[in-house]
């Protein structure tokens, strides 16, 4: 069993975060997640997720930093996740891998079924320090 390496993005607008509900027929069905996607073979983690968030959801980011990493075990497959806090450059609502978004204050993301290697990302942006998490403008 190999260990993939995922990205995704922390997208904040002030003390709410965007997630996407995954749609049926894929992998994970109907669990909520930090958007982004797989590394391919000799990209950075920040090429991948820029590249994943355009694929997927037509989407635009500027890349703050690393917020953490989680490792996750699904039973036939091993998930490495990297997530990085992100500001909103575009988004028009264009979906493909999943079925619906949100824009979820942090405090309630308890209250939305996150895919688990997701879990250990959600709980490091609900320590931080809520003064250092970026803001739109």
């Amino acid at each position: 069993m190999g260990i993939i390496k995922v990205v995704c993005g922390v997208i904040y607008d002030n003390d709410k975060v965007f997630i996407c509900r995954r749609k049926e027929g894929k992998s994970l069905a109907s669990f909520w997640e930090f958007p982004g996607g797989k590394v391919e073979q000799n990209e950075t983690d920040q090429l991948a997720l820029k590249r994943e968030l355009q694929e997927e959801l037509e989407m635009e980011i500027n890349i703050i930093g690393l917020v953490g990493q989680s490792n996750h075990d699904y039973g036939s497959f091993q998930v490495e996740l990297y997530g990085y806090a992100c500001d909103l450059v575009n988004y028009q609502g264009k979906l493909t891998d999943h079925d619906a978004y949100k824009w979820v204050d942090i405090a309630k993301l308890d209250e939305y079924k996150l895919a688990p290697a997701d879990i250990p990302i959600k709980r490091m942006i609900e320590n931080k320090n809520r003064t250092t998490k970026p803001k739109l403008h």
